[in-house]
C-alpha cells in the first residue's frame, strides 16, 4: 500500500471523525478533569498492542511473514518483527530495523528497554504496562506523575506551563500538559535518540515530538490513550496510534529491575563501576 493510498484513506475517515467530533466538543469542554487514580491502589494494565486511529497514518505492525505470538497462547512465543513495507519509514529507519530484524531471526534475543532496565521514552512508555504491570497516576494541581512499578519508571508531566526554549535531550524529554474536559493532553519534546517509538524497536531522532490524549472510557472501567508521533527525519508524515488499558485494583509497590537479571543472559543493564556520590 502506497503512502498516497494511506493519505486518501486517512482523509476520508478524518472528515467523518471531524463531523462527529464537532458535535461533542462543547460537551467535552464542560466535563470535569478526570481522576485516573484516587489513590495508589488503582492502576491501569495495557491491553494488546498499538492500534491504528481512524483517519490517520498507522503505526508499524508485525511483518505478516513473522506474526508475533505472545506468551500464554499455547504456542511457541516469538519476538516482534516489524513490517518494513510500511511506506512511512524513511530509508535509514528501514536499514536499522532490517539489521535488527535479521539478527533476531538469526537467534538474537530482542531485548526491550524495560528488560534492560532502561527508560522506555515516549511513546515507547505506552507500549509497556501489560502482563499485570500497571501504570499508576498521581495527580496534583501542578504536575501529573505516571508511574510503573515493574522497573520504577516515572514520567513527570508539568501542567499549564510552556515548553522550555531549548530543553536538553533526555530519556523522557520535557512533557507539559493540560486538561481538555475529561482528557489529559500531554505534549513532549526534548527526547534523546536512545529509545524506540514502539515495541517493534523502531528508532527515531531528537526531532521527535509526541502529543498524547488520555481519557477514561466504559464508565471508568477502561482507559484509552491516543498519540501522534511527528519526527520529520524518521517518518515522511506524522502517524498516530491508540492503546486501551483496563482498570486493576492493585497497590503500587517498588520493583527493582536490575537485581539478578545477569544470571541467564546479558541484558545490557547499566552498571555503576564506581560510586557517584
Amino acid at each position: 500500500m502506497s503512502l498516497l493510498t494511506l493519505r486518501r484513506g486517512a482523509l476520508a475517515a478524518g472528515i467523518v471523525a471531524g463531523l462527529v467530533g464537532a458535535g461533542n466538543a462543547a460537551a467535552q469542554e464542560k466535563a470535569a478533569p478526570p481522576i485516573f487514580s484516587k489513590d495508589l491502589t488503582v492502576g491501569w494494565i495495557g491491553v494488546g498492542e498499538f492500534r491504528p486511529v481512524p483517519g490517520r497514518l498507522p503505526p508499524v505492525t508485525s511483518d505478516p511473514k513473522y506474526p508475533f505470538v505472545p506468551n500464554g497462547q499455547g504456542r511457541q512465543p516469538t519476538f516482534r518483527i516489524g513490517d518494513l513495507t510500511n511506506p512511512n519509514l524513511k530509508p535509514w529507519v528501514k536499514e536499522v530495523m532490517k539489521k535488527d530484524n535479521d539478527e533476531v531471526l538469526a537467534g538474537k534475543i530482542a531485548f526491550t528497554p524495560s528488560q534492560s532496565c532502561m527508560p522506555a521514552g515516549v511513546p515507547g512508555f505506552l507500549a509497556l504496562g501489560g502482563n499485570n504491570n500497571p501504570y499508576w497516576f498521581l495527580q496534583t494541581p501542578k504536575e501529573v506523575l505516571i508511574m510503573r512499578a515493574a522497573d520504577s519508571q516515572v514520567r513527570h508531566v508539568y501542567l499549564d506551563v510552556p515548553h522550555s526554549p531549548n530543553p536538553k535531550p533526555s530519556w523522557y524529554g520535557e512533557s507539559v500538559g493540560h486538561y481538555e474536559g475529561d482528557t489529559l493532553v500531554i505534549d513532549t519534546i526534548g527526547l534523546n535518540a536512545k529509545t524506540f517509538v514502539d515495541a517493534y524497536r523502531t528508532p527515531h531522532t531528537e526531532k521527535l515530538h509526541v502529543v498524547e490524549r488520555w481519557r477514561m472510557v466504559d464508565n471508568g472501567q477502561a482507559m484509552e490513550a491516543t498519540f501522534t508521533v511527528d519526527d520529520p527525519d524518521a517518518f515522511y508524515e506524522p502517524w498516530s496510534g491508540m492503546r486501551r488499558f483496563r482498570r486493576a485494583t492493585q497497590k503500587f509497590a517498588e520493583d527493582i529491575c536490575a537485581e539478578n537479571n545477569q544470571i541467564l543472559f546479558d541484558y545490557n543493564m547499566p552498571v555503576a563501576e564506581k560510586p557517584d556520590f
